[in-house]
């Protein structure tokens, strides 16, 4: 672990140099990139350069025992009894912040909500997630732009999507895609019954162009007009993109943006996920035994939350988390959430590094 520590010392060396260097100074996407990896090396290091400082202390304490002077023997073992649990505890932090962070957790991301079964009560459903979410991205300081929107009839949606700007957006939100159930009395239910209804969500991490390793002529490009309750704007243009690749034969389109250039980053960042996602398919099969992320595959089907309102309960399935604050929740109030979800999957990765 030592070694692994100090070529990261180095490399933070290296990069604080280069944040000084004319030529990065002058190119600000560069100049960006660098600071970003000099910032999220920043705490290790400052853990790391402590670390050593407390292990130094403890040597020279360990040195002052063998001291004949009783005094200093005494104030030697004192100041071990405080040093040794302070190592154990950098220790400990350090092997947290050495767990691999995953390069998407920092991307925007396009998210969407559809009613799922349970008619009117779905789609006021998928009104309320809309709300809470809204209200949590809020609290994060990040920007909403919403793409397309389709009301439901009693209320609530059918479907709506937006893409969410910020930091660190898809790191905290790729735990929510999956269908999320409601279990409640809806306002047409005249006897007072627990309905249950559901809705999914899918979060999808936005990559720029020049993050996607697929080559251009693998794929094949068709533009077309937009059918259906998007907006009148759809049936006018051929603002609908659709890409093929060519060599697996998946395909991933996007009607969700009055602008063929946003259709067209959207449906290229689909088709990435979904060729990457096949990509890892393949790997999971041939290893069976590899653990299953947290993050699901992101499929409709795959139950991932219960909004219990008789009992003011919420229910995350995948983490085994009951909290009975589900009114804070609907509210905004997703962090405690969040941060379960977060350090289950960090739990993971450590048991993944230990194997």
């Amino acid at each position: 672990m030592i070694d692994k520590l100090e070529a990261i010392l180095d490399r933070y060396h290296y990069l604080e140099e280069k944040l000084s260097d004319p030529d990065v100074l002058s190119d600000m996407k560069h100049f960006a990139k660098v600071n970003k990896e000099y910032k999220d090396l920043s705490e290790i290091v400052d853990t790391f350069k402590e670390y050593k400082i407390t292990a130094s202390n403890i040597e020279s304490a360990r040195e002052m025992l063998k001291d004949t002077d009783p005094e200093m023997k005494e104030m030697a073992s004192m100041e071990l009894d405080i040093l040794e649990p302070k190592l154990l505890e950098l220790d400990e932090k350090i092997n947290y912040l050495l767990i691999p962070k995953d390069p998407e957790d920092s991307k925007d991301v396009v998210f969407e909500i559809r009613s799922g079964t349970g008619g009117d009560e779905a789609s006021i459903f998928a009104g309320d997630l809309f709300r809470m979410y809204t209200k949590y991205f809020e609290s994060q300081g990040w920007k909403v732009e919403i793409l397309d929107e389709n009301p439901g009839s009693a209320g609530g949606f059918n479907k709506i999507v937006m893409e969410i700007y910020g930091a660190d957006v898809y790191g905290k939100l790729k735990f929510e895609s999956g269908a999320h159930r409601v279990q409640r009395v809806p306002k047409t239910e005249s006897q007072g019954r627990v309905h249950t209804s559901a809705a999914t969500v899918v979060v999808m991490p936005v990559f720029e162009e020049e993050d996607i390793d697929i080559r251009k002529d693998e794929l094949r490009t068709d533009t077309f007009r937009a059918q259906g309750a998007g907006g009148q704007h759809v049936n006018k243009t051929e603002s609908g993109v659709r890409f093929t690749h060519l060599p697996t034969g998946i395909v991933a389109e996007s009607t969700d943006s009055r602008s063929q250039h946003k259709n067209r980053e959207i449906a290229l960042s689909r088709l990435y996920v979904k060729v990457r996602e096949a990509a890892k398919e393949k790997t999971y099969l041939e290893q069976k035994d590899k653990r299953k992320s947290l993050v699901g595959s992101g499929d409709r089907s795959d139950k991932i939350r219960t909004y219990n309102y008789p009992q003011n309960r919420l229910t995350d399935h995948r983490i085994n988390l009951t909290l009975y604050n589900l009114d804070k929740v609907v509210d905004g109030d997703l962090e405690e959430i969040i941060q379960s979800l977060q350090r289950a999957e960090n739990a993971e990765k450590l048991k993944g590094n230990d194997d």
